[in-house]
């Protein structure tokens, strides 16, 4: 059996974690429990960080959708099923995405630079 030198354990988990990072789409985490206040089948937005202010945003319905009056972090939650997708866009038509939040994925984020949302399957 071949010992691995720790060094290299580590640093194979960093570079794990900053490419899960970089690419901009998130998954579900088992470890955390999900904000509360978001229908089963929906998308939503949250008023502040940490699922604070409540749920502000809800999308049901496939398609582009502006994203009007997001500044700050917020906590973004992908409540939707059946594998349907939610992301947030700089351009104003669907354009630009840059996170992809996959079913039962959330985080906290800067929505400020962000100006539509798409959901699809």
């Amino acid at each position: 059996m071949t010992r691995t030198p720790i060094r290299r354990r580590v640093a194979a988990v960093a570079t794990t974690a900053l490419l899960a990072l970089g690419t901009g789409a998130l998954s579900a985490s088992p470890a955390s429990a999900a904000p509360a206040g978001c229908p089963s089948g929906a998308a939503c937005i949250y008023g502040g960080p940490d699922g604070s202010g409540g749920v502000t945003n809800q999308y049901w319905s496939r398609g582009v959708h502006k994203l009007y009056n997001q500044v700050g972090v917020h906590t973004v939650f992908n409540n939707q099923t059946d594998d349907w997708k939610f992301q947030l866009c700089r351009g104003s038509n669907g354009e630009d995405c840059d996170w992809t939040f996959y079913e039962g994925a959330w985080t906290d984020l800067d929505l400020t630079p962000f100006n539509s949302v798409i959901v699809s399957p």
